[in-house]
């Protein structure tokens, strides 16, 4: 009985410590707590969230689902597209539960599981900010806990919202995004068109030229020669449920407008074209990590030297990644990702 009573009092023991608020591993919580939603509002709905958004055009919802638990350690995730779905992050299910780390996903206006209300006027940087700014006092999050992951569009949503509510955020990650769209263009021009075969380049540029975007060949050259080498570096009959479903479910109205329709960067009408923000990074004073991929889309040099702007910025590499390195790099990135929340919530960034 002695021995026994023992034992039970060394595993109470590990339990507390494994569990204790001021363990060396900052932002620990016990499973159970990571886990118990009992004490939450959405309990009911399994962590989803319809948050009203006041815009000039009038009030609509958004989705969010909240996973897990953790007063510290809260990451806010942003889909590109723009007019893309959370879905493109659907895998951070199989990494950041084990880290303890809470997570929300989120559909942005116009997007599948939101409120899509067919008027331009809605699709502006600013107004997408003000957006993220009210999902954010609808979770309560704050400073000592916000940590904002925004990838392509996402990125440069993520940027703009830190370069005005900077004071709400606890860490900023830019994922696979440059901070300048003339930049990104060139690179398209002089980088990513020259890798694809010369004939394959002038049928797709034909096409362009011609505004002949709806042709099935555009798509099926794009997704042999350009996608599964720059977007996402598996065969497409590979590529997981959960990006098909975020392709599925695209919101053309949103990306067109603001992204336009060519794969060679932004042209044309579209609203982004000349979004630059090169010259406001030094202002982002929060600890930001950067992330870029060996076979981008994206310029993975620019987004190193966008991690040397920031004051308190740091680099994550991806080498064997491409736009959606989540994915095709993903040990990398999520090893890197975590590492920075850690690393700021231990005081250490």
């Amino acid at each position: 009985m002695k021995y026994l009573l023992n034992g039970l009092l060394f595993s109470l023991v590990l339990s507390l410590v494994g569990c204790a608020p001021d363990s060396p591993d900052a932002g620990q919580v016990c499973p159970d707590d990571y886990l118990d939603f009992s004490a939450r509002d959405d309990q009911f709905t399994g962590g989803i969230n319809m948050i009203p958004i006041q815009t000039p055009k009038g009030t609509f919802k958004v989705w969010t689902k909240r996973v897990g638990n953790n007063p510290t350690m809260k990451v806010l995730l942003l889909h590109g597209g723009p007019g893309a779905t959370h879905e493109l992050y659907a895998c951070a299910d199989g990494f950041f539960p084990q880290e303890g780390i809470e997570y929300i996903y989120y559909d942005q206006l116009g997007s599948y599981y939101s409120d899509q209300p067919s008027d331009t006027s809605l699709w502006t940087i600013e107004r997408f900010v003000e957006e993220v700014e009210q999902v954010r006092q609808a979770l309560g999050l704050d400073n000592s806990n916000f940590y904002l992951l925004g990838q392509s569009w996402g990125g440069i949503l993520a940027l703009e919202y830190a370069l005005k509510y900077q004071q709400n955020l606890k860490g900023l990650i830019i994922s696979n995004m440059m901070s300048s769209i003339p930049e990104y263009n060139q690179y398209a021009k002089d980088v990513l068109g020259p890798q694809m075969d010369p004939a394959v380049l002038a049928e797709v540029m034909e096409m362009e030229a011609k505004e002949d975007f709806g042709n099935p060949r555009y798509q099926e050259l794009l997704f042999e020669h350009h996608y599964t080498e720059h977007v996402l570096r598996l065969p497409q009959a590979e590529w997981p449920e959960a990006i098909n479903r975020t392709f599925k479910h695209l919101n053309p109205e949103v990306y067109v407008y603001m992204q336009g329709y060519s794969e060679f960067g932004i042209s044309g009408n579209a609203t982004l074209k000349d979004w630059d923000r090169k010259a406001d990074l030094p202002s982002v004073a929060v600890p930001t990590l950067t992330v870029g991929s060996q076979y981008d889309t994206m310029d993975p040099k620019h987004m190193e030297w966008m991690a040397s702007q920031f004051p308190k910025g740091r680099y994550l590499n991806c080498p064997n990644g491409s736009h959606f390195s989540q994915y095709d790099d993903q040990q990398n990135y999520f090893k890197g990702v975590i590492s920075f929340i850690k690393d700021v919530n231990a005081g250490k960034l």
